[in-house]
C-alpha cells in the first residue's frame, strides 16, 4: 500500500503536488523490473506500484535535514560511495532526492557504476517548490539540466514530463503557504489552536475542491510547474 500521504485525498494540503507524482511514477513503473534500487528511499512510499521489481532495495543518507525514524531504510551509504557490486542492479528509482545532493554528479557516477548496461533509470525532481529538509536543499533542476547531466553519464532519455501547469503551481504554493506560514503565524496571535484545525480541515480542502472545478477553465501554461520526471536507460 502506498502511504496515504503520498496518494492523499483532495482535502490534503499536497494534493496536487503527490497526485501528479503519484499519477506519474504509477505510469512509468511498468518500465522498471528486476533487481531494483530505490535511490533516497525514505519511506519506500511507491514501492508497491514497481509490480515487475524482483527485489526491491532502498538506501538512503543519514544526515542532518531528514529524519529517517519510522522509515523502510535497508542500507545507508556514506552520500557518495553505493555498498554495491558493478552492475548489480536492472533498474533504479530516484523521487525527490536529486536537489539534495551537493555532489550530484559524483553520485550519477555511482548510479552509473551499479546499474546494469540497459538498465532504466526513472527520477523525479521538484521545480516549483519552497525550501525543505533545510539546509540540504541544493538546487532546481530544470529537464534541460537534467538531460545534459544524464547523457554526460552515458544515459539515453526516454521521456521526459512535467508534472503540474502553471496555475496549478500556483495554488498549490499559496496552500502550502496558508498551511506552514500564515495559519502558523495567525494561530500564534490568537492562541487558538481551533484556528490551526479550521484552516487544514475547512479553509484547505474547500479552496483544493474549488480549484479543482474551475480548473478547466483557466488557459494551460506548462512555463511554471512543480515536478520534472525522467525515464532514462543506461547505454549498452
Amino acid at each position: 500500500m502506498v502511504p496515504t500521504d503520498f496518494h492523499p485525498p483532495i482535502s490534503h494540503p499536497l494534493y496536487y503536488i503527490r497526485k501528479g507524482l503519484y499519477d506519474k511514477i504509477s505510469l512509468y513503473s511498468r518500465e522498471l523490473g528486476g533487481r531494483l534500487l530505490d535511490f533516497g528511499c525514505g519511506a519506500k512510499p511507491y514501492q508497491s506500484l514497481f509490480t515487475k521489481a524482483t527485489e526491491y532495495i532502498g538506501v538512503d543518507y543519514e544526515g542532518e535535514g531528514h529524519d529517517h525514524k519510522n522509515e523502510f531504510v535497508d542500507i545507508f551509504y556514506d552520500g557518495i560511495n553505493l555498498p554495491f557490486e558493478d552492475a548489480s542492479f536492472d533498474s533504479v528509482f530516484s523521487s525527490e532526492v536529486f536537489e539534495h545532493l551537493f555532489l550530484l554528479p559524483q553520485n550519477l557516477n555511482e548510479i552509473d557504476r551499479v546499474l546494469k548496461p540497459g538498465g532504466k533509470l526513472l527520477l523525479t525532481v521538484p521545480f516549483a517548490w519552497e525550501e525543505h529538509e533545510v539546509p540540504v536543499d541544493y538546487a532546481r533542476y530544470t529537464r534541460f539540466a537534467l538531460a545534459d547531466l544524464l547523457t554526460q553519464k552515458g544515459f539515453e532519455i526516454i521521456a521526459v514530463e512535467k508534472s503540474g501547469h502553471y496555475v496549478q503551481a500556483l495554488h498549490q504554493l499559496f496552500i502550502v503557504y496558508l498551511q506552514n506560514e500564515w495559519m502558523y503565524r495567525v494561530a500564534l496571535l490568537s492562541r487558538l489552536s481551533i484556528f490551526h484545525k479550521l484552516v487544514r480541515q475547512a479553509l484547505i480542502p474547500s479552496l483544493n475542491i474549488l480549484f479543482r472545478l474551475t480548473e478547466p477553465f483557466w488557459p494551460r501554461s506548462d512555463s511554471f510547474y512543480l515536478n520534472t520526471v525522467v525515464l532514462a536507460y543506461k547505454k549498452i
